[in-house]
């Protein structure tokens, strides 16, 4: 909401921020004439004048440019200095994602978290939750020879995030929980051993970690989430394949933690309901 500020007041503290940002800049009232493409007296009345009137819109978006600030903080509609494009690249950074378990980046977000909730969407089963077959099933091809040396570092990390003091929610569609009990789809091809073994690591996990951990499974066809992770108040960051975009911005993370908070309270099957359900599923396909 943009604060009703009174003409003269308004007025005054456009001087004293174009004062501000030149004395910040090394500008005299000449150079700034000569960027503005103004006399020098057109400067020193902007800011000397005691009226309440302001310049044309022209001369404080010139000045703004000149002095490398907004013209919404010249004119006190904005309490940040930053230009909008400066205030956008502070707040949203896009990094490689590289196909691996628990990348470095990825880490070290989590421990800038540590003690924080998060909130987690994941693109597949949450790779904090997987037994050692089901990782070199799924990451193997992209590991190459160095598999074992890879997941190995991994899993310290995995242990690690586990350990943390961190509350985790987790919102799963139904399919995907389906897709992997069943072998279909991205899983098609896991063998039935490995399922069962996952199956029982899922349903140890969510009652030994209860409720630090929580997982559940949401209606894709009600409701949708592309893969994202909300690091408590810091960091909201999406998956986008070969890249992570992380936003920073207070009013982007608040949006995101409700949009999460929505597949939470909207879920098909809770944290406690899940362990139950996961035990019947394992009977369907254990035979």
């Amino acid at each position: 909401m943009i604060e009703r500020v009174d003409k003269r007041v308004r007025a005054q503290r456009f001087r004293s921020r174009l004062a501000e940002a030149m004395q910040a800049q090394g500008e005299t009232q000449s150079g700034l004439a000569r960027a503005v493409g103004v006399d020098r007296s057109t400067i020193s009345q902007l800011l000397t004048d005691e009226g309440a009137r302001l310049p044309n819109a022209h001369v404080v978006g010139a000045c703004a440019a000149a002095l490398g600030v907004s013209s919404d903080w010249l004119l006190s509609l904005s309490d940040r200095p930053e230009r909008a494009a400066e205030l956008l690249a502070g707040a949203l950074s896009v990094t490689e994602a590289p196909r691996a378990l628990v990348d470095q980046r990825i880490f070290e977000w989590h421990r800038e978290a540590a003690g924080y909730k998060i909130r987690h969407v994941p693109a597949a089963l949450p790779d904090m939750l997987k037994t050692r077959a089901l990782i070199e099933w799924e990451y193997a091809p992209h590991l190459g020879r160095t598999a074992d040396q890879a997941i190995g570092a991994s899993e310290d990390r995995l242990a690690w995030m586990r350990q943390a003091q961190s509350d985790y929610e987790m919102a799963l569609p139904l399919y995907e929980m389906h897709s992997f009990v069943h072998g279909v789809g991205y899983y098609d091809g896991l063998p039935l051993a490995a399922r069962l073994e996952q199956i029982d690591r899922l349903i140890d996990l969510c009652e030994q970690l209860y409720p630090r951990l929580r997982l559940y499974l949401f209606d894709a066809k009600r409701l949708y989430s592309a893969p994202l992770t909300v690091f408590g108040p810091l960091l909201c960051v999406f998956y986008a394949g070969s890249h992570y975009m992380a936003f920073r911005d207070r009013d982007r993370i608040e949006i995101f933690t409700r949009h999460f908070d929505r597949l939470v309270r909207e879920a098909d099957l809770t944290a406690r309901q899940l362990p139950d359900h996961l035990r019947s599923e394992r009977m369907r396909i254990a035979g």
